[in-house]
């Protein structure tokens, strides 16, 4: 009997051993493994470009837009501006878009909702997609495409499959929405798209 208990006891105080070992080395691995990612997020040097801050961003032709007017279904929907730079919102109809900042868009919706249709509209209005860019001169496909926020030169130039042979891969020259001169600029890997911008790749002098 005395020997019978004694294999028990033997048993059970192995598998104890056994558990809190291998507690320790799980404990020991996720310690490790969250030191190397504190280590790597340290290290790692910032990649980010610049986004575009939809409240301070001007808009213009061809951005879509979502509006709602709280607690007012009808009155809210998905729109966009027109190559006349206005927008048709319901009850008031066309109004300016272009040139004004979402904060002042909503404010001006609000207004004309207060004269007369609702006591105290809540409206909010968020940009859907921006207005294309546009990639000229010595790319395989010269054109426009959708623009994504936090986009760079060398993401527009890849959309547009990529330099030809005879580009300039130093600088490129880029005209913005709201100006009739373009600039040239030193390509390097961060430099940033807007909506709208137009992108010019020129040749390489031999």
């Amino acid at each position: 009997m005395q020997a019978y208990v004694k294999k028990i006891f033997f048993v059970l105080a192995t598998i104890l051993m056994v558990s809190v070992g291998a507690g320790g080395m799980a404990f020991a691995q996720t310690s490790a493994s969250e030191s190397d990612a504190q280590t790597a997020s340290v290290a790692a040097p910032s990649t980010a470009v610049a986004s575009v801050d939809a409240y301070k961003y001007k808009m213009g032709a061809d951005d879509k837009i979502r509006v709602i007017v709280f607690g007012e279904p009808d009155l809210s929907g998905e729109f966009v501006v027109n190559g006349q730079g206005t927008v048709a919102l319901p009850l008031i109809g066309e109004v300016k878009a272009m040139g004004l900042s979402i904060r002042e868009l909503q404010e001006q919706y609000a207004a004309v909702l207060r004269e007369g249709y609702l006591k105290d509209p809540r409206v909010s209005i968020e940009v859907l997609t921006f207005r294309p860019f546009y990639v000229l001169g010595e790319v395989s496909r010269p054109g426009e495409y959708p623009y994504v926020n936090g986009m760079t030169v060398m993401n527009a130039v890849a959309r547009a499959q990529g330099f030809t042979y005879r580009a300039n891969k130093k600088k490129v020259y880029i005209k913005s929405a709201d100006s009739i001169e373009e600039r040239a600029v030193d390509l390097t890997q961060t430099l940033t798209v807007q909506p709208g911008d137009t992108i010019r790749v020129t040749e390489r002098y031999f």
